[in-house]
């Protein structure tokens, strides 16, 4: 009979109390066991990836097929989306590529730190075994890393939906001749632990480097430049967004230059 995750920690947690480390075969031993039911009582690596591809898809299809990305990219043109569409369609795969890897290394990850965790307490028993072994304590914190792969699943899940929906209007802007972007933290949001520095850029207007705007003189870059800084979703659990400018008059008139207020007031008479 295969014993579960739990049921083998528990087994071994008895052998370890009763014999203490008495050889480092007897070890080995419990090691290779507990790796193996961890591999077989954790949730499936397909399943886990095929419910993360679902996610990214349906983000895809909500930005780009329903045109979801209108809502945060206003100005720009049903034909430009289209026509950045192999891009991407690109940057998907590459985030499902990516998630991918991810969720490998932390499943491994899971693996490694519940064997140091036995391995670091069983090492410690003396010859003999120890009546003083709390077992209640050693259980819960060798297990701790196996019970906590629920959540970072989901947590990886949102963080790279987050990344995905970033990058997808990253291209859209760049591509479609956005000319500033600003910050939006979530930092009000209940329960979200949000960075310092992300809660200070809330409100600022970035200028993008090179645009047609900069190019013609017609604004300054505000804040500073979006590539000064890191992108809303870059660093892990961030869900700041960007709201993306393409027209001068969405500016702030302190990000107008003096040609750019004559071009502006030209435009509108």
């Amino acid at each position: 009979m295969i014993l579960s995750f739990y049921e083998t920690i528990s087994e071994a947690i008895r052998d370890i109390e009763q014999h203490g480390y008495d050889s480092q075969s007897r070890l080995d031993g419990w090691i290779s066991r507990i790796e193996q039911a961890a591999q077989q009582s954790a949730r499936p690596e397909a399943t886990v990836q095929a419910a993360l591809n679902r996610m990214l898809q349906g983000i895809y299809s909500k930005m780009i097929d329903r045109g979801g990305a209108f809502k945060v990219h206003k100005g720009i043109s049903k034909f430009t989306v289209e026509k950045l569409s192999p891009r991407l369609r690109a940057e998907l795969d590459r985030r499902i590529m990516a998630s991918a890897q991810l969720i490998k290394l932390n499943r491994r990850q899971m693996i490694d730190e519940t064997i140091r965790r036995f391995s670091g307490w069983a090492s410690s028993i003396p010859k003999g075994g120890s009546r003083a072994v709390d077992t209640m304590k050693v259980k819960a914190n060798i297990k701790k890393s196996f019970a906590a792969q629920p959540y970072e699943v989901r947590r990886v899940m949102i963080d790279q939906g987050h990344k995905l929906t970033s990058e997808l209007s990253n291209i859209i802007a760049v591509d479609g001749g956005a000319i500033a972007a600003k910050w939006n933290s979530h930092y009000r949001q209940t329960g979200y632990n949000y960075r310092p520095d992300h809660k200070s850029r809330d409100g600022k207007v970035y200028a993008i480097r090179g645009s047609w705007a900069m190019q013609q003189g017609l604004m300054n870059k505000g804040a500073g430049y979006t590539d000064e800084i890191t992108k809303p979703g870059e660093e892990v659990s961030c869900r700041c967004q960007y709201t993306y400018y393409y027209n001068l008059r969405d500016l702030p008139d302190s990000m107008l230059t003096n040609k750019g207020i004559k071009a502006l007031e030209a435009s509108r008479m």
